[in-house]
C-alpha cells in the first residue's frame, strides 16, 4: 500500500506539470487576449481607446513575451512564490480574489455533498430491498426527474416558487441590507433562509444519479451467495444488508471523490450565476470571457490539484474499504 500511494503521488507531479501548461495554453487558444477583450468592452460603453495605448497595454502586462515565457514567469512564481500572479481585469492578487469566495463555496458544496449522500444511501438500499414496491417506483420516478431537469431551470422555479408563495427574497446568500456587516445571529439567519435553495438545487441531481447507482449495485449484491449464506446463519435483514453488500455498494460513492474535491472548490457555475452567489464559480465564468489568464489558469490549476488528490484519496479509500482491490 505504502509503495502504491507513493508512485501515484511521484506520477502526480508531472501530471499537474502537465496539465497545468496545457490549461495555459487553452485559454490564449481563442482570437485576442486580455486587452483585445478588455478594449472592446471599452469602446461598447462608448470610450474610445487608440491603437497605441492598446499597444502601451499589451506591454505593460507581458503579452508581447513568448508563451512559454508567460508560463514560466506565472508557473515559477507560484512554485517559488506562492503568488498566483495578478487578475488583470480585477486589477488585485488572483490569491485575494480566489481565497474571498472559496470559504462560502467549500459551505455550500460540502453541505449539498453531505445531502446528497445522506438521501441516496438510505433511498437506494431501500429501493433495492424493497424492488418493484410502491415506494420503489416512487424514487425511480425522482430519479428521472432529477436527472432530467436542468439544475439552473429547478433554481428559477425554486425562486419564483419562494417569492411568490413564501414572500422570500432568496436571490444571492445574503439580503443586501447585511452585506458588509460582521456576522451575527442575525446574519446567520438570513444566510440559512437563502441557502436552502441552492442546497437543494445541486442535491437534486446527485442524488437521483446515485440512488439509481446504489440500487444497481445493491441488487446484484443481493443475489450473491455469500448473502444467502448471512441469512443462514441466522443475522436479521439489517444486519446482512448493511454489514455485506451495502459495503461493496458503496464503491461509487468512494470512487466520486475524485470528482468531488474539485467539485467543493468550483461548486455549481450555471446555478450561482443564476442564483447570484458570490461563490468562485462565477468567477472563474468571467475570467474565461475576458481571458484573464492568471486568475482563470490559478482556478483551473487548483481544480487539477484537487482532482488529482481526490483521485489518490478515492483509490486509497477504495483498497480500503473492499479486499477485492486491495489482492489484486
Amino acid at each position: 500500500m505504502l509503495g502504491f500511494i507513493v508512485r501515484r503521488t511521484l506520477w502526480a507531479i508531472p501530471t499537474l506539470a502537465f496539465v497545468s501548461f496545457i490549461s495555459f495554453v487553452i485559454i490564449q487558444l481563442p482570437p485576442g487576449d486580455f486587452v483585445t477583450a478588455y478594449v472592446a468592452q471599452l469602446r461598447n460603453g462608448g470610450e474610445y481607446v487608440t491603437e497605441i495605448e492598446e499597444a502601451m497595454m499589451r506591454a505593460q502586462y507581458g503579452l508581447n513575451d513568448p508563451l512559454l515565457v508567460q508560463y514560466w514567469r506565472w508557473i515559477s512564481a507560484i512554485i517559488f512564490h506562492g503568488d498566483f500572479g495578478r487578475s488583470l481585469e480585477w486589477n488585485a492578487p488572483v490569491s485575494d480574489l480566489i481565497w474571498d469566495r472559496l470559504a462560502l463555496t467549500l459551505i455550500i458544496s460540502t453541505l449539498s455533498m453531505v445531502f446528497t449522500w445522506i438521501i441516496a444511501i438510505p433511498v437506494g438500499v431501500y429501493s433495492a430491498t424493497r424492488q418493484y414496491s410502491f415506494f420503489d417506483y416512487i424514487f425511480t420516478i425522482f430519479g428521472f426527474l432529477g436527472k432530467g431537469i436542468p439544475d439552473f431551470l429547478l433554481a428559477l422555479i425554486l425562486m419564483w416558487v419562494a417569492f411568490i408563495w413564501m414572500n422570500l427574497d432568496v436571490g444571492g446568500l445574503i439580503s443586501p441590507q447585511f452585506e458588509g456587516k460582521p456576522w451575527d445571529t442575525a446574519k446567520i439567519i438570513n444566510m440559512l433562509s437563502h441557502i436552502w435553495i441552492p442546497l437543494v438545487v445541486l442535491a437534486t441531481g446527485g442524488a437521483a444519479g446515485l440512488i439509481r447507482v446504489m440500487r444497481a449495485n445493491m441488487l446484484d449484491e443481493l443475489r450473491k451467495p455469500y448473502v444467502e449464506t448471512a441469512y443462514a446463519q441466522g443475522f436479521s435483514e439489517r444486519t446482512v444488508v448493511w454489514r455485506y453488500p451495502v459495503r461493496v455498494a458503496l464503491n461509487p460513492f468512494i470512487s466520486t471523490v475524485g470528482w468531488a474535491l474539485p467539485a467543493l472548490f468550483s461548486g455549481d457555475v450555471i446555478t450561482a450565476v443564476v442564483l447570484n452567489l458570490p461563490t468562485t464559480g462565477p468567477l472563474l465564468l468571467q475570467a474565461l470571457k475576458m481571458q484573464d489568464m492568471y486568475l482563470a489558469g490559478s482556478f483551473i490549476l487548483i481544480l487539477s490539484v484537487f482532482t488529482v488528490i481526490g483521485t489518490l484519496v478515492s483509490d486509497i479509500l477504495l483498497a480500503w474499504s473492499d479486499p477485492r482491490i486491495r489482492y489484486s
